[in-house]
C-alpha cells in the first residue's frame, strides 16, 4: 500500500548555532511508523537557516561547526550590500546556501534509518531569529 503523509512543524526560536531537532521532527510526524520502506523529506521554509545531518552525541561538534562557519563567513565582511535586516542577515543567507534547505532520510520498518551517531540539525544563522517552519513529507510503502 502506498502511503503519503505531510505535516508542518513550527519550531520555537533558537539562538544562532546548530541544534539537534531529531526528536521534534519525529514527534511531528508519528505516521512514519506506518511506513515499512520509504523516505522522509524535511524542508525548511526559510533562507537564513538550514538543515544538515551530523554528530548527535558530542555537543562540541556543534560548537566547532559554529566557530568554523562564522570564521569562514564573518558578519564583518566589508563588501556586503544586503544589510537591511542587520549585519548577520547576508552572512545568514550565504551560510544557508552552504548547507541545504531539504533532507531526505530513509524510513525502514517504521523508523528513520539514521546512522547511530547521526541527528538532524537546525542550522540557525540569525542571532535573533523567530521560529522556523519545517514541512515534513513521509512517503513509502506500508504493511
Amino acid at each position: 500500500m502506498n502511503l503519503i503523509f505531510q505535516n508542518e512543524l513550527q519550531l520555537g526560536a533558537y539562538s544562532s548555532g546548530y541544534h539537534l531537532i531529531t526528536e521534534e521532527v519525529l514527534e511531528a510526524i508519528p505516521e512514519i511508523r506506518q511506513i515499512q520502506t520509504g523516505l522522509l523529506q524535511v524542508f525548511i521554509q526559510h533562507t537564513s537557516a538550514a538543515l544538515t545531518i551530523n554528530e548527535n552525541a558530542d555537543p562540541s561538534v556543534r560548537k566547532d561547526f559554529l566557530t568554523f562557519v562564522n570564521e569562514l563567513i564573518p558578519e564583518t565582511y566589508p563588501r556586503f550590500i544586503h544589510t537591511y535586516e542587520g549585519s548577520d542577515d547576508m552572512p545568514a543567507h550565504l551560510k544557508a546556501s552552504f548547507f541545504d534547505s531539504s533532507l531526505q532520510i530513509p524510513i525502514t520498518g517504521g523508523k528513520l534509518n539514521l546512522g547511530i551517531w547521526q541527528g538532524i540539525y537546525l542550522c540557525e544563522f540569525r542571532r535573533h531569529a523567530t521560529g522556523r517552519k519545517l514541512i515534513l513529507t513521509a512517503f513509502g510503502f506500508g504493511k
